[in-house]
């Protein structure tokens, strides 16, 4: 189980490093970093593509505390052509990191 999750959390962090890689913004990417750490920690399982684990953080960063709008500057279509999955794994995943991280 504990290697399952390292794996995950290993390509999490690529997607997220191609995904940063093009879209330039060093304080989310930090945020997003720091959410997976965080989210690899809790005792709660990370099933499914990381693809959408890797989006969902980012979606939940960029629209943490306030109405979902996406994520700045890029159309919700590109953002999911670029993961590979669809808005709804998108902001189930989003969800999920949201209570993982609820102090």
């Amino acid at each position: 189980m504990a290697e399952m999750k390292h794996s995950i959390q290993r390509r999490c962090r690529e997607h997220l490093g191609r995904f940063f890689a093009s879209y330039h913004d060093p304080t989310m990417q930090k945020s997003a970093m720091k959410a997976l750490r965080f989210l690899t920690a809790c005792d709660g399982s990370l099933s499914g593509k990381p693809e959408g684990w890797a989006a969902g953080i980012v979606y939940f960063i960029a629209n943490r505390g306030g109405r979902p709008r996406g994520v700045p500057g890029l159309l919700n279509a590109d953002f999911a052509q670029f993961f590979g999955v669809s808005m709804s794994v998108i902001r189930r995943r989003a969800a999920q990191v949201e209570r993982a991280l609820e102090i």
